[in-house]
């Protein structure tokens, strides 16, 4: 009886700190975000690019996360400035949240249609930044441009610590193509931050992540 208390504080414990508030403020942004890995509730998103919305809370719906993101820029120049620091600040989020990383499957993968598009997203919580991104999108005249979703990811891994591969296997409409990715990496992440309960302590051999 001792021991599975013992083990029941420890899990307890986990789950109490598996969250975190992050506010990034430049000349350029200003960002609030809250996460909260255990709870799949709220997602609220209030920023002044609206298809920037859209995907988070594809991410978050799908990942089972529960997310705020309070987010304006200068987008009057144009959307590269919020896009990026979205990136950076819910990279930090994440790094944060996860803590020493102790319990979770640590990977994650995911082969996501959507429409005709097909995307196939894979994470290792390694703590080795590092991206690949093999997206194409098409060029568009107006709306979002498409080719800043490539500094997202970027900043995300980046900021996460995360082994971040993103390959489009099939598509042509670039929101739908958006759309796999998004929840892609939702479902994959959701997988990867997910606590396993044959997991006791780091998922490493060396010890630490």
């Amino acid at each position: 009886m001792p021991q599975n208390q013992i083990s029941y504080t420890k899990t307890e414990n986990i789950l109490k700190e598996r969250k975190a508030k992050i506010k990034r403020v430049t000349k350029e942004t200003k960002i609030d975000i809250s996460l909260n890995l255990v709870k799949s509730k709220p997602v609220k998103f209030s920023n002044t690019i609206p298809f920037m919305n859209h995907m988070l809370e594809l991410l978050a719906h799908h990942g089972k996360l529960s997310l705020s993101v309070k987010a304006q820029g200068d987008t009057y120049v144009d959307s590269h400035h919020l896009v990026e620091d979205l990136g950076i600040v819910l990279g930090q989020a994440i790094k944060k949240a996860l803590g020493e990383k102790k319990g979770i499957n640590r990977y994650g993968n995911f082969l996501l249609p959507m429409d005709e598009a097909l995307s196939y997203v894979a994470v290792d919580l390694s703590g080795r930044p590092f991206l690949d991104y093999s997206v194409k999108f098409k060029f568009q005249k107006s709306g979002f441009d498409f080719s800043l979703l490539k500094e997202f990811f970027y900043a995300f891994a980046i900021n996460s610590g995360i082994t971040l591969h993103i390959s489009m296997r099939k598509g042509s409409n670039c929101h739908h193509i958006a759309e796999s990715v998004f929840k892609g990496l939702g479902r994959a992440l959701g997988e990867a931050i997910k606590l396993n309960s044959k997991q006791k302590g780091v998922p490493s051999t060396k010890g630490k992540l």
